[in-house]
C-alpha cells in the first residue's frame, strides 16, 4: 500500500503557491475590499504591484455592470458557496486602462474570527475568444462557399467545363479549410469531430460525380456524326445523374445548415396528403431504377392540416432513401394513415437493409451505414427528417434488417380536420390510381 507524507506547515509554501500561481487570485473581505493580489492578477488588469491593495472589488468590474455587481456581491456575501461565475455568458473584468477582459470567475470562501472572506480565481480567456471568433469567420466562410457553390450549379448544364473549375477551387477551398480549422478547434472537440466528418465526406462525395461529368464531357466532343446521337445522348444522361447528385449533396447541407441556425419555421395549413405523395412520385419517377414501382396506401382523412413543405420534404427524403438502396425491380410502399388528429407515415423498401449495430447511429449526421459506403450520399437524410419531424411535434422510428429491407415509420399531431365539404375521406391508392 501507498502511503503520503503529510506536507509540512510551511508558510513558504503557501506565499510560494500564491506568488507563482497562474491564475489570477484575489482575496476580499466581507465589504468587498481587495486584501491579498497575486502578481497574475497585476498583469492580467495591467495593474503595478500592491496599487489595487486595499480598494473596492468594483475597481475590477466595468462600468456598466458595478451597480448591478454590488448587489450581486451583497447577495454572495449573505448565502456564501463555492462556485463558478459566467455560466453560459460572458463575463468581463476591466483592465487599468478601462479595456474589458474576457475572463473565467471561481468563487471561494472562508470564515476566520467570524468574518467572511471570498477568494476569487481568474482565468483570462483571451485566445478562447479569439479563437471562438475565427471559428465564426470560418463556419461563415463555409456557407459562402456552399451558397456559391448551389448558385453555380443551376448553370452546369451549359457551362459544364466551366463550372467543373470552380467546384474544384471550392473543394480545395474546403480541403484547405480542413487543416485551419483542426488547429482553431482543439478545444472544441464535438464540433471539430463534426467538421472533419464534413469535409471527409464532402470530398468522396464531390469527386465522383465531378469525374463523371469530366470524363462524359470529354467523350462528346469526339461523337461528331449523327449516327452516334445515341452515345451523346448516353453521355449527356450520365452528365444530368451527376449534376442531380451535386445538386442533392448541397440540398442536404443548406438544409442542416437552416435547421441548426433555426431558420426553419413550420406554417401550419391545410392540403390533399395524397395529391401531395403523387407529386412527389412524379417528381421523382425517372430516378426510379429498372422495374422498381411504388405502392401507395392511403387511410383515413386526405385533407389534413400541418406543414406541406415540412411534410413533402419529409417524404421526398425517405423515398429518395428507398430508391437508392434498393434494387431494380424491387418494391417501394408508401402508406398514410390520418386518424386521431394524427399522421402516420410509412416508407417501406426491399433494399440493402441496415445492420443493428448501424441502427443506433442512424439520425446522427453524416453518418453512413458499413454497407452502403459504396452508394453516394450525405448521410444526412434521416437526420434532417428527424429534425423536419421534430419541428411538427413528431417523431421518426425505424426497423430494419440486412438485405430484407427498411422501412421508417414518422409519427406527426395534426390540426384537427374540417367539417365542411372540402374534407374527403382517403382508402386506398396505388400507382394507377390517379384519384390523390
Amino acid at each position: 500500500m501507498l502511503t503520503t507524507m503529510p506536507l509540512r506547515h510551511d508558510s513558504g509554501h503557501l506565499v510560494s503557491l500564491f506568488e507563482n500561481a497562474t491564475e489570477g487570485i484575489i482575496l476580499t473581505d466581507s465589504k468587498g475590499c481587495i486584501l491579498l493580489v497575486n502578481p497574475s492578477a497585476e498583469r492580467m488588469f495591467n495593474y503595478e504591484s500592491g496599487e489595487i491593495t486595499g480598494k473596492p472589488i468594483e475597481v475590477l468590474i466595468p462600468d456598466k455592470f458595478k451597480p448591478h455587481h454590488k448587489e450581486v456581491r451583497e447577495g454572495f456575501y449573505h448565502h456564501p458557496s463555492n462556485r463558478s461565475m459566467g455560466q453560459n455568458r460572458d463575463l468581463y473584468g476591466r483592465r487599468k486602462d478601462g479595456s474589458a477582459l474576457p475572463v473565467e470567475v471561481s468563487l471561494s470562501h472562508y470564515r476566520k474570527d467570524e468574518e467572511l472572506f471570498v477568494i476569487a480565481f481568474i482565468v483570462d480567456i483571451t485566445r478562447r475568444k479569439e479563437i471562438e471568433a475565427n471559428v465564426k469567420r470560418q463556419q461563415a466562410e463555409l456557407e459562402r462557399i456552399s451558397t456559391e457553390m448551389r448558385k453555380l450549379n443551376t448553370e452546369l448544364e451549359t457551362k459544364v467545363e466551366e463550372r467543373t473549375m470552380i467546384l474544384k477551387e471550392a473543394l480545395q477551398k474546403l480541403e484547405q479549410s480542413q487543416a485551419e480549422l483542426s488547429e482553431a478547434l482543439d478545444k472544441e472537440r464535438q464540433l471539430n469531430e463534426i467538421k472533419s466528418r464534413f469535409v471527409s465526406m464532402a470530398s468522396h462525395e464531390f469527386r465522383t460525380p465531378l469525374s463523371t461529368v469530366l470524363s462524359s464531357a470529354s467523350l462528346l466532343g469526339k461523337y461528331t456524326k449523327s449516327e452516334e446521337q445515341e452515345k451523346r445522348d448516353r453521355h449527356i444522361a450520365k452528365i444530368k445523374s451527376s449534376v442531380k447528385n451535386l445538386n442533392d449533396i448541397l440540398e442536404d447541407f443548406l438544409s442542416l445548415g437552416k435547421l441548426d441556425e433555426g431558420k426553419v419555421e413550420s406554417h401550419t395549413g391545410e392540403f390533399d396528403l395524397g395529391e401531395c405523395i403523387q407529386d412527389i412520385e412524379e417528381e421523382l419517377r425517372p430516378f426510379l431504377k429498372k422495374g422498381q414501382q411504388i405502392e401507395k396506401v392511403y387511410e383515413g382523412e386526405a385533407i389534413v392540416c400541418s406543414d406541406k413543405k415540412l411534410v413533402r420534404n419529409i417524404v421526398i427524403n425517405l423515398l429518395s432513401n428507398a430508391i437508392k438502396f434498393s434494387s431494380e425491380g424491387d418494391r417501394i410502399f408508401v402508406r398514410t394513415n390520418t386518424s386521431n388528429n394524427k399522421l402516420v407515415l410509412e416508407v417501406q423498401d426491399e433494399g440493402i437493409g441496415i445492420g443493428e449495430e448501424d441502427q443506433e447511429h442512424l439520425f446522427s449526421s453524416f453518418f453512413r451505414g458499413a454497407n452502403a459506403t459504396n452508394i453516394q450520399g450525405t448521410g444526412l437524410g434521416l437526420h434532417i427528417v428527424q429534425r423536419y419531424a421534430e419541428l411538427l411535434n413528431g417523431s421518426v422510428a425505424l426497423r430494419s434488417k440486412l438485405n430484407e429491407g427498411t422501412t421508417v415509420s414518422v409519427f406527426i399531431p395534426l390540426q384537427p380536420a374540417p367539417t365542411n365539404n372540402s374534407s374527403k375521406t382517403q382508402t386506398s391508392s396505388n400507382e394507377d390510381d390517379p384519384g390523390h
